[in-house]
């Protein structure tokens, strides 16, 4: 009788790994069902949070805030009291002392928003190192092809810098959906100098320019310096 081959201990760790290293066909389909699963759970996960969201959660400022609100309004011209504040007492008028610049934060954007609620919960505004940013939700009607009844989301950023001591105001672009829209379904709008383009006709435009010394984004907060 031959004798049987004899394998030592090393031998025996290299067969068993390799006996582990392939994979039957139901691990496999598991694999792909997990995979699958996980896929899908993400996907879910991401149209919910940042395409087809339904609404923002308004900005609600506690009372020093709205008060700090109220008083750079004030200075723009624009009354935002409650209808139960005390009527204004007559005073003389006066420039001295007076600030031009007034600073919004994004906070503060989004704050004046939620005075409107169903605008509040459909448009949203970020701030970063001169772009101005706004998220606006659109609801889709049930009848609408493909998409009937989704909340479709458009994503624009808009240029707010000094250059030369001029105002710039740039449109960046505007997507849907996280695809950006073509220069020529803007007007060929994308990255022009509004401001300098349109200063020469009469209109919103030409007002801003003479009536803006800067305006710009900078540290999250909207800059506005009116001139005299």
């Amino acid at each position: 009788m031959g004798e049987e081959p004899v394998m030592d201990e090393s031998g025996q760790q290299a067969h068993s790994q390799a006996v582990k290293k392939g994979f039957s066909g139901w691990q496999v389909l598991g694999i792909v069902l997990l995979a699958m699963v996980v896929t899908a759970g993400v996907s879910y996960w991401v149209l919910s949070q940042y395409v087809f969201v339904e609404a923002f959660d308004p900005v609600e400022l506690n009372t020093s805030e709205q008060r700090t609100l109220q008083s750079k309004l004030h200075v723009l011209g624009v009354d935002a009291q409650e209808p139960s504040s005390p009527a204004a007492e007559p005073e003389p008028y006066s420039e001295e002392g007076a600030s031009r610049e007034v600073r919004f934060s994004e906070r503060e954007l989004n704050g004046m928003l939620a005075n409107n609620t169903d605008l509040a919960r459909k448009l949203a505004v970020d701030l970063s190192q001169d772009l101005l940013s706004v998220v606006l939700l659109v609801p889709l009607e049930e009848g609408f092809p493909v998409l009937g009844g989704q909340t479709l989301r458009v994503h624009a950023g808009v240029e707010l810098a000094v250059n030369n001591d001029k105002p710039v105001v740039r449109l960046k672009g505007v997507s849907v959906m996280g695809v950006p829209l073509p220069n020529a379904w803007l007007g060929n709008l994308k990255n022009v100098d509004l401001v300098h383009e349109f200063a020469d006709d009469p209109g919103f435009w030409r007002s801003f320019s003479e009536g803006v010394d800067s305006v710009h984004v900078e540290d999250g907060q909207l800059v506005l310096k009116l001139r005299e």
